[in-house]
């Protein structure tokens, strides 16, 4: 069984250009796909340096109207700081804390091309909660508890066969780009698609194993 939640999105390429180029250099724009939100509080100019709390803060301001849970909305923060370390889009403060780590906004690197999408955090927020409908409603509430228990395992047994098929396929892509990057064109959208299908399937994940230890411990 392959679970696939695919979400439409809204998306604007934005193109970086460098400020100086060298003459027959021929560059290639990274492709990286950012929250609009996050995009336009960091346009906003308050948060050259924060704190993920400040920013989480900062983005729950954008959330008027729609119910959300704190400690998500701080994960998914969180993660959209890391994806943006990776590029030297954000960089960590000197000190380094385990807790209330400051970063500092570097500007949008050059060559880059950004890919902003719209309701980034409501589309996370569904794929976990679709995944835990799915998995739910494929049980029988009349089954005996040790029968739900095994129905929950295969299931958590085949999405992670599947997250682990396709986190390889990303990394796979990811080296062929980095020895070949001649090939960009032709493999970077394969290459972006098993990415996000790893991070939609690392949420179906989660989703059930949670609700695995909720039958469990129901027991």
């Amino acid at each position: 069984m392959r679970l696939r939640m695919d979400q439409p999105r809204i998306i604007i390429r934005i193109f970086i250009v460098p400020r100086i180029s060298l003459p027959g250099a021929c560059m290639k724009a990274d492709s990286f796909i950012l929250d609009r939100r996050l995009y336009d509080l960091f346009q906003q100019g308050h948060l050259r340096q924060f704190t993920t709390q400040d920013l989480r803060d900062a983005y729950a301001t954008h959330l008027t109207g729609i119910t959300f849970n704190s400690s998500d909305l701080r994960r998914y923060v969180y993660e959209q700081i890391r994806r943006m370390l990776r590029i030297g889009w954000v960089i960590q403060d000197e000190k380094r804390q385990k807790r209330g780590q400051i970063f500092h906004w570097q500007g949008i690197p050059v060559n880059l091309q950004l890919e902003l999408i719209d309701h980034g955090y409501e589309s996370s927020v569904k794929q976990v909660s679709s995944s835990l409908h799915q998995a739910l409603h494929s049980l029988d509430p009349e089954q005996p508890a040790p029968s739900v228990i095994e129905h929950l395992e295969s299931i958590l047994k085949e999405i992670r066969l599947d997250f682990l098929s396709s986190m390889g396929e990303a990394e796979r892509y990811k080296q062929l780009l980095d020895e070949m990057p001649h090939l960009k064109d032709q493999v970077e959208t394969e290459y972006l698609e098993a990415r996000d299908r790893s991070s939609r399937l690392l949420g179906h994940l989660r989703a059930v194993e949670k609700t695995l230890k909720t039958v469990a411990s129901a027991r």
